[in-house]
């Protein structure tokens, strides 16, 4: 009796990756007239270019994963400013 080839993987070949979309740049930026301006913070080890993600509890850099925990009280002004 011969074996199979291929073992438990040998299901996965018909699924496709299902690629994730990115946030678009005009959710980071607000133009207003002539003057643009940056909705995120930057963060402070890299410098500027460098967006600091708002997670529910904490601001985080993805590069250097530099954190920022909020308080209750501006998780709170957050989420109504967001509203």
């Amino acid at each position: 009796m011969a074996a199979k080839k291929g073992g438990a993987k040998g299901g996965a070949k018909g699924k496709e990756k299902v690629k994730k979309e990115g946030k678009k740049l005009s959710a980071l930026y607000e133009v207003s007239g002539e003057t643009i301006t940056r909705k995120n913070r930057t963060c402070p080890k890299c410098g500027p270019g460098m967006f600091l993600a708002k997670h529910k509890n904490r601001i985080v850099c993805g590069k250097c994963q530099y954190v920022e925990f909020m308080s209750k009280k501006e998780e709170v002004k957050e989420e109504t400013k967001e509203e």
